[in-house]
């Protein structure tokens, strides 16, 4: 069956409401995206860049968690494929990311730990909404910047 261009639309709502509520800092709208039986696989980054660790069910709210260290974070998506499956209540999806997370270093300058990833998503509909099934994170490289200011300088 192939996806609707009100589910593709769908979709897209989906990764950019997952991206807002982690820069807002609001795990419960984070977490309220996945299915009940979802399954979050996360890096352990500089060493591992590939998921390490696969969160289940209300444990994906502690990877939220892992966000608060930084006191600013922006996830841009750049780019976003979805591509149907033989099951029409699931599709599948492949999410190009770009994520700031500024911080002050050991050195205390202002620091913008940038990750290049890729999200590799299942998703499944259930009540004419669509949700997160399972998501990996595999972060392609890592820079750093030094940014010239921030909006909350302060911290």
């Amino acid at each position: 069956m192939s996806l609707t261009t009100a589910d593709r639309q769908a979709l897209a709502d989906l990764v950019a409401r997952y991206a807002a509520n982690v820069d807002q800092r609001s795990a419960g709208s984070a977490l309220a995206l996945f299915t009940d039986d979802a399954v979050l696989g996360v890096p352990a980054p500089p060493d591992e860049l590939g998921p390490t660790s696969f969160l289940e069910g209300p444990d994906i709210a502690v990877a939220m968690q892992v966000v608060e260290r930084y006191p600013m974070t922006k996830h841009e998506i750049v780019g976003q494929l979805f591509d149907e499956t033989e099951d029409p209540h699931t599709a599948t999806g492949r999410i190009s990311c770009i994520a700031h997370h500024l911080r002050r270093n050991s050195a205390g300058e202002l620091e913008d730990l940038i990750w290049h990833l890729t999200y590799a998503d299942t998703y499944r509909e259930s009540g004419g909404t669509w949700r997160y099934a399972r998501r990996e994170i595999t972060i392609d490289w890592i820079e750093r910047r030094t940014p010239r200011r921030w909006r909350i300088a302060e911290a």
